[in-house]
């Protein structure tokens, strides 16, 4: 399997103080910027270092600038040359892209800012004014990861479906086009695609039930142009396109009654060379193919990079890392485009660190397997078989198959996710933020369809026994770091541990730089060729999102997106409008602001204290809503309902509603609270659940009203 084509006849075809933004376009009277970004200033992006032009940096998302003004013997100088408070909580994963002047970015909630990159003011800003229900919709947080400017527009997807061009100068709406079915549970969390005059974007949802696409619109108008399907539908009804045929073939059962998934939301890229759009197609709906394809079958495309020809939208090429994936690992992840050179020779190559472990290089052109090595310790299969391009499975990782629960490396979040990796043309390395994690997966027993939920297919707590048992390993997040990995060696070259488990985006630079944010609440600057940490300021906020750099007056700038769920340790609240101190931090040498060290808010009355009302509910109860709790709310709220590194919700154990029975179901089931971010539950619990899940909280507000109480006696 060095190069897989399907056998059809497929050749066919801020400010510098903390403020709130307004939630509307507010255009100044002469704004800076054009937007003038077009197909010949990407490709030539090389020569204009001193901008950002696109999320991943330029077509071949290496994330690697030319800018060396900023370097190993200087860094230790930089300093904070403005930031400007972000209106919303949640994740930030948006990289800022720079041009003409103006830095734009997008926020939790598909909101978008423009500022002047000179002194970090706000020049407009514009708020697609999602409805807050649709948040039941997004798996992973309502984020989304930049914009892409092209010819005065700046385009972005919203997590409702749509996409949106504005004007690059005012802000104001040009066009848009709802790109999904706003009935089903899709959303658009990733940055969209410009390729000669055309936006493609793709979408997530299948955690759910959809079935996954990318689609192109003229730049101009928003006129659609084509539409490019990842897994076969309805096999009674004509395929789309000729390849689909074919891809059926594999697939078992009535997989398109519940959409198949293989939604492309994140990692896509264009190679000017080749002429080859790449899509990365995520995982399958249900995860366990037991149930979504009864009898196996390697459920093209699924969990595959996908080469198609941008301008008809027509199947060129593919290659599948996972093959009848069963545990939710997409190969959505970023991907770079790039020369290497080999003993051989010189290679046009794509690279990719999908969530499955495995690091692979593919020839850009054909799509044949260059290397595909595990960088993280995963224990799903042994290698990849570079006969055939498979990798070679441990039988018992198949839960579905064996009907025996299994701890399974990675879990669901994978050891590399949609955080951005870098390679730097200097060194020849990659930089991957990795996440060495695992989970118990089992079967999920007497599957029932849920139409407004997810559909897994799997018991998340089915085999949780099996780490009491000898030899286990820990449980869930084991550790985290930056990997330096060379791919033509095919092996990692050296890694930097992180404190605090987490994965952040990276840039690296001309300087012999790489910069990364981290969980701690610090944005830091290590060496490129060693991993020596040179520098570090504080965040004052967890960090996930990529950095980017330009240049303004002569200076270079490095900027940086922070705030994600939750709080770094003993990290208090600064920013008045939002509670995990989301903000944008833009840094030069010898720049001398600071960040607030207090949140000056008025009629402050002090700390909250936990008041919960008596436990009056049975063991059986309590016992039935925490399995309610953690299959539906723990992903917000924290396991155990204590809120984490991972956690968007607030504490429950806190809420004034667990002394109010009819409020909580209001919020819980009727949704009354959903302009709030909390969507209602009523067509997902079983009558009686919310009470369940009611009685489970107050229980573990009284177990730490107990231990606080018992702290303060000592």
């Amino acid at each position: 399997m060095r190069a897989h084509l399907l056998s059809l006849a497929l050749a066919l075809p801020i400010l510098a103080a903390s403020c709130t933004e307004p939630p509307q376009v507010a255009a100044v009277a002469n704004p800076v910027g054009a937007a003038a970004v077009t197909q010949e200033r990407l490709l030539a992006a090389a020569s204009e270092p001193g901008s950002w032009l696109a999320a991943g940096g330029d077509f071949e998302e290496q994330r690697f600038s030319r800018l060396d003004q900023i370097d190993a013997s200087n860094v230790a100088r930089l300093g904070l040359a403005w930031f400007a408070d972000i209106d919303t909580e949640r994740g930030q994963e948006a990289t800022p892209v720079v041009v003409d002047g103006v830095l734009y970015l997008t926020t939790a909630w598909s909101m978008v800012k423009a500022y002047n990159i000179a002194d970090g003011t706000l020049l407009w800003a514009y708020d697609p004014a999602v409805d807050r229900a649709k948040g039941a919709d997004a798996c992973c947080d309502v984020v989304n990861r930049g914009v892409a400017v092209w010819e005065g527009k700046v385009y972005f997807g919203t997590i409702d479906g749509r996409l949106i061009a504005l004007d690059g100068k005012t802000g104001e709406v040009v066009w848009q086009q709802q790109t999904v079915d706003a009935s089903m549970p899709y959303t658009i969390t990733g940055v969209p695609r410009i390729i000669r005059g055309k936006v493609v974007i793709g979408n997530g949802g299948a955690e759910y039930r959809v079935r996954g696409y990318v689609t192109a619109y003229d730049a101009a108008t928003g006129d659609q142009l084509w539409r490019y399907f990842t897994v076969p539908g309805d096999p009674s009804l004509p395929f789309e396109q000729p390849e689909l045929a074919e891809a059926a073939k594999t697939w078992k059962g009535e997989w398109w009654k519940l959409g198949g998934g293989g939604t492309v939301w994140d990692g896509m890229a264009w190679d000017e060379k080749s002429g080859l759009l790449y899509l990365g197609v995520g995982n399958g709906t249900p995860w366990n193919q037991g149930l979504r394809s009864p009898g196996g079958g390697d459920n093209l495309f699924l969990s595959s990079i996908v080469a198609i020809d941008p301008e008809t939208g027509s199947y060129k090429w593919h290659y599948q890392t996972t093959p009848g994936e069963t545990w939710d690992y997409t190969a959505t992840q970023p991907m770079i485009i790039a020369d290497l050179t080999y003993p051989s020779g010189p290679r046009r190559v794509v690279m990719q660190a999908p969530k499955n472990g495995f690091f692979y290089v593919l020839d850009a052109a054909t799509g044949e397997l260059l290397s595909a090595e595990k960088f993280a310790p995963l224990t799903w299969a042994t290698h990849v078989d570079m006969a055939t391009g498979r990798p070679v499975e441990v039988a018992e990782a198949r839960y579905e198959v064996t009907g025996k629960p299994a701890i399974v490396a990675p879990g669901a979040l994978g050891m590399h996710n949609w955080h951005p990796m870098a390679f730097s043309r200097d060194t020849g390395y990659v930089y991957i933020p990795v996440t060495v994690n695992n989970a118990p997966y089992a079967a999920a027993k007497n599957f029932v369809p849920n139409m407004t939920g997810w559909n897994t297919g799997t018991d998340f707590a089915g085999g949780a026994d099996l780490y009491k048992q000898p030899g286990a390993p820990p449980r869930g997040n084991v550790e985290s770091y930056i990997l330096a990995w060379d791919p033509v060696a095919a092996k990692e070259v050296w890694r930097i541990p992180n404190e605090v488990y987490g994965a952040s985006g990276l840039l690296a630079t001309a300087g012999n730089l790489i910069f990364s944010g981290n969980h701690k609440g610090e944005f830091v600057a290590y060496r490129a060729d060693t991993g020596e940490k040179l520098w570090s300021a504080p965040t004052q906020a967890r960090v996930v999102a990529a950095p980017s750099t330009y240049m303004v007056n002569g200076e270079q700038h490095v900027a940086i997106l922070v705030g994600a769920r939750g709080l770094p340790t003993d990290q208090i609240r600064t920013n008045p409008a939002s509670a995990n101190n989301s903000r944008l931090l833009v840094f030069k040498i010898d720049g001398d602001k600071t960040l607030p060290a207090t949140l000056q808010v008025r009629n402050n009355a002090g700390p909250v204290k936990i008041d919960p009302p008596l436990l009056t509910a049975s063991n059986e109860t309590v016992a039935s809503g925490e399995q309610a709790f953690a299959t539906h709310c723990a992903m917000c709220h924290g396991v155990n309902s204590v809120p984490g590194a991972g956690s968007i919700g607030p504490d429950l154990r806190y809420s004034a509603l667990l002394s109010f029975r009819g409020q909580w179901n209001e919020a819980v089931l009727e949704g009354n609270r959903a302009q709030r971010g909390m969507p209602g539950f009523a067509n997902i619990l079983r009558d009686g659940e919310s009470e369940a899940i009611l009685a489970y909280v107050i229980k573990r507000a009284n177990d730490e009203k107990a231990a606080q109480e018992a702290a303060a006696t000592q």
